[in-house]
């Protein structure tokens, strides 16, 4: 049995709203591998910086994608806990996020997210916790 096109399934159920207004694109997804991009300009701080913050909505859109997607369409998904430790600053171009599983289980998921910046340096590391649960 052949591996789902992952990410033709998700450019087919679109993208939420703060994803768009962010900018995030995804480039590779899987349960097992979640690459996506985001621009810094319109996501910086008043100094000109990229906010922490875009750096977490980032971390926190791949994590709960791949949660969903090794859950099944048949179960939901909800963000219990996300911590991102910022390493260095960037203020320009893109920042590239991959996220790979700490652990993938039947009711929580774990994901570790490294963005770098373009010049393949860390910018952050977060870890997004996952809860699994029926479908009302």
């Amino acid at each position: 049995m052949s591996e789902p096109d992952y990410l033709a399934i998700i450019k087919e159920r679109g993208q939420g709203a703060l994803d768009i207004k962010m900018g995030i694109e995804m480039l590779e997804v899987s349960p097992q591998r979640l690459v996506a991009r985001m621009p810094v300009e319109g996501n910086t701080q008043p100094i000109g910086i990229l906010h922490g913050g875009a750096n977490v909505v980032l971390a926190e859109s791949l994590g709960s994608i791949g949660t969903q997607l090794h859950a099944g369409p048949d179960r939901k998904v909800v963000g219990v806990d996300i911590n991102a430790t910022h390493h260095k600053s960037t203020s320009s171009g893109y920042v590239t996020a991959v996220a790979t599983p700490v652990s993938l289980g039947r009711t929580l998921c774990v994901y570790e997210i490294v963005i770098t910046n373009e010049a393949g340096q860390r910018t952050c590391t977060a870890r997004i916790t996952c809860l699994i649960l029926n479908k009302d």
